[in-house]
This record gives structure tokens, C-alpha cells and sequence, in this order.
């Protein structure tokens, strides 16, 4: 008898524990945001997140207001679409409120990395002196001569003429823009003399074309790669492809390039006077490929397109890249070098920087994650105060909160290529309640995960455009095309992408 009643009581503790980490006897407590766990226990409401985020934190919102709790995937994220509340979130100690909790367990997950406690000091202290300042500087000249190198190796021979070529935009503009980074960073075929310089040359645009071909494998599978819902032919397949980058990229063969960037070297330095063995920096330098130009190849496509869909944007930046090439002694003509644009340059573009910003606006939808190390107060701009509770995460979503907010940005939804900046090339403030913004536009994220790379990665896809306007004319092939949707599979991983691709045709300008 005895024996039966232990077993019982083994079997309901069982239940009641199963049924406590389901989520089933969660309350919401008097001082916490609403709570919303949905209808099927511990997954809520996953698949209604990983079908259309979007759409569906925009139907929380109406439901609960600018903070609400729900349970996706058993775990409680409490979404905070309150701007005003922004830099308490991202400017809160590590010791309530941590980042790295929940980007640890992604990137080992997406790329096979264990990060160590020095990751992010590393990165920082790195794109600090490499991807801004002076640094910036170099890597600037850097991708500027691959953008060369990839695009305009012709024009000295007089190898292109003035004929309409075509081809997909998407795939243009990701992968001139990819490649140009990845050599930029992880440097070029070694050479020797004069001689070897054009066939070194040429082994760097078929190499790098190769590495593209390979990461936009990898890159269609990310987004449920990271939400771990490969069915089983896709997980071979990304485990193929994360051996093929550990190699590809490891640290013995990136050590026999010539132009490896200081970005690189010192990290790898780093890691290793840190205890990082080998196989495992291999990885990192995977890691860090997909961080570096994962992005800036589809916001290129999207910056072009939207170009070409408005004249006047069009013809506006257009001129302002001309006026700056001639005050730069530049001018894209028969018989002259390719412009050589330097990072002066582009600090002296305000209707480009705006447009880029308006394009980031319009399709840069990351997720920013902190997971919630002890109970926090929250103070929302209303009075209100929450409890965020321990064990939670925190989340925000930038891109249905602030910038597509009809509040801070009228009609949302329409590209204003100048919608940044004031007549006279300052920057423009923007405000809500008649309450000026700090957090107005995060497509960058913000606090101490802000992207370390957001200056060369700026820096990056104007260099691009500079370049493509300067020396081509350009224009869709169906002068009436729809911009296409954007793949709602990828909300939270940065820069949409398109569910297709546009047709465009392109030829030398002069």
C-alpha cells in the first residue's frame, strides 16, 4: 500500500512539475505587464511570432497596450514598444539586464561558437580601433580598391562599352557588396611584382564568388536555423556548410592572405593569448563573416531600388555625388581612372547618409534581447511602473515601435529620401507627445549591444552607391515595378530581404 501511494505522489509531482515549466500556474502579479501565454502550452504563441513577428506584436499591442508579456517557445518575453523607455532598457547594468545570455546561446546554435567571457570586450575594443576614426580610414581605401577590383576592372582595358548589361538587382548588389568586404577583411591572393598582380586579381573575384555562392546557402537557411526547425535534409546541409566556413576561413589559411585587416589579426590575437583554441577561432571567423556582410549587400539592394522607384530621389543624390567628386578633383569620364572615393568624401554626402537612413527605416527590423538576471522596475512615460521579473526576457522591436510609427514618422510607409535631413544638411530631431526622441531609428540596436560594425558597414554600402551612380546609369527593366514584399521569416535578424528579385539594366554612364 505503502508503495502505491509513493508512486502516486512520484507521478502528480511529475505532472504538477510538467505542467510548472508548461507555463500553466503562471499569474501575472499586480505590478507586472499584461500577460498573454496564448492557448497551447510552453510554445504560446511561437508559431504566430515565427510566421509574421510583426503582424503579431502589432495585435498585441492593440490587445495590451506598450507593454505586454508572452510566452514564446517557454520562455516570457516582455515586449516594450514605448520609445521613451528605450534607454533605461538598453543602458541598464549586465547585472539586471543581459544581452549576452541570450546571444551566447544563438551564436553557438547558428555558427558552433562558445563565446568566452571576453568576446564582447574583444569586438569592442577591435571595431573601436579598426572600424571607426582612423581606422575606419584605412578600411575605407581598403574596400574601396575591392569594389575596384570587382567592378571596374574593365574600364582601363576598355574592356566595357556603353551597353545596357541586365541582371538581378538582389543578387547584384549582395554580392559585389559581400565580396568587396570579405576581401577587404580577410585579405587577397598573395602576389609578386607587377606581373602577378592581374592574375592574383582575378583569382580574388573567382575565390570570393565562390564564398558567396556558399553563404547564400547558408544565409536562406539562418533564419530557422536559429529558430531550430531545419527539418533533417536543410540540418545536413548546414552542418556542411559551417565545416565548409570553418576551413575556408580558418585561421591557418586566412594567415596566408596578404592585406588581412588589423579587424581580423587582432581578434584572432586576442582570442588566442585568451585560450581560444584553433578549431575554435575557426568558427569566430565565421561568426564574424555573417555579422560583417550578412546586411549590407540586401540594404544596398533596397537603397538602389528605391532609387530607381523615385526620380527625384534618384536625380537629388545623384547630383550630390557628382558635386562631390568635382570639389574632390574626380570626375567619372573616357579615359579616367575609376573614382577613388575616401572616407572625406562620404562624410560629405547629407542626402545619401539620409537616404540610407530612410532605407534602414523602412526594412532594418532587429530584435534587441536582454535577459533578466533579478526583478527590475520599469518606469513607463505614461507614470506606470512594471515589474520585469527574474528569468524573463525583455525585448524591443524597434521597427514597429518607432520606425514605422506614423506618430514620429508621417506616412510610414513612403520612402522621403530627405525625411533625416534639414534643408541646410543638419540633421533632423523627431519627437512624439511633442516629447523630442533619442531612439527614433534603431536599426543598429543600441546600448552596449549596439553594432560595433555600424560605421564601416555604412561606410560599405555607400562606397557601393557612390560608385554605381558615378559611373553607370541605371533603371528597372519594367519601368512599372511594384517593390516587392519583404520575407517575414527573417523579422529580428536585421535587414529584410525581398521574396523576389528585381530585374535592372545598367551601363556605363560616360
Amino acid at each position: 500500500m505503502a508503495l502505491w501511494v509513493i508512486l502516486l505522489c512520484t507521478l502528480i509531482a511529475s505532472l504538477l512539475g510538467g505542467l510548472y515549466l508548461l507555463g500553466a500556474f503562471r499569474r501575472r502579479r499586480p505590478d507586472e505587464p499584461p500577460l498573454d501565454k496564448g492557448t497551447i502550452p510552453w510554445l504560446g504563441y511561437t508559431l504566430d511570432f515565427r510566421k509574421d513577428s510583426s503582424e503579431f506584436l502589432k495585435r498585441m499591442q492593440r490587445k495590451h497596450g506598450d507593454i505586454f508579456t508572452v510566452l514564446i517557445g517557454g520562455y516570457y518575453f516582455t515586449f516594450v514598444m514605448d520609445p521613451f523607455c528605450f534607454g533605461a532598457i538598453v543602458k541598464e547594468s549586465r547585472s539586471k539586464l543581459d544581452f549576452r545570455t541570450f546571444a551566447s546561446k544563438l551564436v553557438q546554435q547558428v555558427f558552433g561558437y562558445k563565446p568566452i567571457e571576453a568576446n564582447h570586450s574583444i569586438i569592442h575594443a577591435s571595431s573601436t580601433k579598426h572600424l571607426m576614426g582612423d581606422g575606419l580610414t584605412v578600411m575605407t581605401q581598403a574596400t574601396m580598391e575591392n569594389f575596384q577590383k570587382l567592378m571596374l576592372f574593365n574600364l582601363s582595358s576598355g574592356g566595357e562599352k556603353r551597353v545596357w548589361q541586365e541582371d538581378s538587382l538582389f543578387h547584384y548588389c549582395y554580392n559585389i557588396v559581400f565580396r568587396a568586404g570579405y576581401l577587404a577583411l580577410y585579405g587577397s591572393e598573395p602576389h609578386q611584382g607587377v606581373d602577378n598582380k592581374e592574375k592574383a586579381n582575378e583569382q580574388d573575384r573567382i575565390h570570393s564568388n565562390q564564398v558567396f555562392h556558399e553563404f547564400r546557402k547558408y544565409d536562406r537557411l539562418f533564419p530557422r536555423l536559429a529558430y531550430a526547425v531545419l527539418p533533417p535534409k536543410d540540418k545536413i546541409e548546414a552542418e556542411r556548410l559551417k565545416k565548409l566556413f570553418w576551413s575556408m576561413l580558418s585561421v591557418k589559411k586566412s594567415w596566408q592572405k596578404d592585406n588581412i585587416s588589423g579587424w581580423i589579426s587582432d581578434q584572432d590575437q586576442l582570442l588566442a593569448e585568451n585560450g581560444v583554441p584553433e578549431y575554435m577561432r575557426d568558427r569566430f571567423m565565421f561568426m564574424l563573416l555573417w555579422a560583417s556582410q550578412g546586411n549590407t549587400g540586401p540594404t544596398a539592394f533596397w537603397l538602389l531600388l528605391y532609387l530607381m522607384k523615385h526620380p527625384e530621389a534618384m536625380k537629388a543624390v545623384k547630383d550630390e555625388v557628382d558635386k562631390v567628386s568635382r570639389e574632390n578633383g574626380q570626375e567619372a569620364k573616357p579615359g579616367s581612372p575609376p573614382i577613388n572615393i575616401t572616407r572625406d568624401m562620404l562624410n560629405q554626402t547629407p542626402l545619401l547618409d539620409s537616404a540610407l537612413e530612410e532605407t534602414l527605416r523602412l526594412v532594418a527590423a532587429p530584435i534587441l534581447v536582454r535577459a533578466v538576471l533579478q526583478d527590475t522596475r520599469l518606469k513607463t512615460s505614461g507614470g506606470t511602473e512594471y515589474s520585469l521579473r527574474k528569468g524573463d526576457r525583455v525585448a524591443l522591436f524597434p521597427h514597429v515601435s518607432v520606425q514605422m510609427n506614423p506618430e514620429i514618422h508621417p506616412e510610414p510607409h513612403e520612402f522621403k529620401y530627405n525625411r533625416f535631413v534639414n534643408p541646410d544638411g543638419t540633421k533632423k530631431d523627431f519627437y512624439k507627445n511633442g516629447k523630442r526622441l533619442k531612439y527614433f531609428n534603431m536599426p543598429w540596436g543600441a546600448g552596449v549591444s549596439i553594432c560595433p560594425g555600424r560605421f564601416f558597414a555604412a561606410a560599405e554600402i555607400k562606397l557601393f552607391v557612390f560608385l554605381v551612380l558615378s559611373h553607370y546609369d541605371l533603371e528597372l527593366v519594367n519601368r512599372e515595378e511594384e517593390i516587392p514584399a519583404i520575407d517575414t521569416s527573417r523579422w529580428g535578424f536585421g535587414t529584410m530581404q525581398p521574396v523576389r528579385d528585381v530585374r535592372f539594366r545598367y551601363r556605363l554612364r560616360f
